[in-house]
């Protein structure tokens, strides 16, 4: 994919600001979610500081030929247009099947109130992700949770 003028722009203010070099690489630059709203909604809890987690499906990452994200990997979030907020480092990365997940752990995506609820909002998600990137939902689905940290903000 190819980074919009804005978005490089971002990239460019943050390197600038946290002092690294310009061959830093960037893993990724995303909205969360398939529709404006919810990814502008996800995209105010991670400013807010209650959304410090997001979870996708290792069969995404399979489909659209990436490797999964990794601890220190930097990434631009952006609201459902496009338009850069902040840039997240990768903390950790936990893979469980989505049966593995517990409140304890899934909590930490500041989506949800209880586990009931975490799971019936992913899985309306990763049936609808499936279905337009050709794999099947399944309860043994593995699942990348990622722990980040917004490391540059404007």
């Amino acid at each position: 994919m190819i980074r919009t003028e804005a978005q490089e722009a971002f990239w460019q203010k943050f390197l600038a600001a946290s002092g690294r070099d310009s061959s830093t690489p960037c893993y990724d630059y995303f909205h969360f979610c398939l529709d404006e709203k919810s990814a502008n909604e996800l995209l105010e809890l991670v400013l807010a500081g209650k959304k410090r987690a997001t979870a996708g499906s290792l069969p995404s990452f399979e489909r659209e030929g990436v490797r999964p994200p990794q601890a220190g990997d930097l990434s631009i979030l952006t609201d459902f247009d496009g338009k850069p907020h902040c840039v997240i480092r990768t903390t950790a990365i936990t893979v469980l099947p989505f049966c593995g997940m517990t409140y304890e752990i899934c909590k930490r995506e500041g989506e949800d109130d209880s586990l009931d609820s975490w799971r019936a909002n992913h899985i309306r998600f990763f049936t609808e992700e499936g279905r337009l990137l050709g794999y099947a939902f399944s309860e043994n689905m593995p699942v990348v949770l990622e722990d980040v940290e917004i490391v540059f903000q404007q």
